[in-house]
């Protein structure tokens, strides 16, 4: 069973989104506490809660969207050798093969 925050966020399916929602209520958590312990002030105090959620919830957003995106793009590239690898292997094209001697005085 799926969960939507705000109606259209798919909690459950949306990468990065459940840790993003945890992080942001434990940072809001942190800065209304700290707020109300320094100042005793409970409206702004609630009003403080609120904009460290939403800070929290997308700065650890775009931290890992930007991490799942680096990892997608070593996976891919990671793919495309282990394809080309198969492919040259033991042919003329293998950048792995050792070269003869006549080989080696060209360079």
């Amino acid at each position: 069973q799926s969960f939507k925050l705000l109606g259209f966020l798919d909690v459950k399916n949306v990468p990065c989104a459940r840790e993003s929602v945890l992080y942001g209520s434990l940072g809001s958590l942190v800065m209304g506490l700290g707020h109300f312990l320094a100042t005793s002030r409970v409206r702004r105090s609630c009003d403080v809660a609120v904009g460290g959620f939403i800070c929290t919830m997308l700065g650890y957003w775009f931290y890992c969207r930007y991490n799942l995106a680096q990892q997608r793009i070593q996976q891919r590239m990671l793919q495309e050798g282990m394809k080309n690898r198969i492919l040259y292997e033991g042919s003329y094209l293998d950048p792995e093969k050792e070269k003869t001697g006549s080989e080696r005085s060209d360079s």
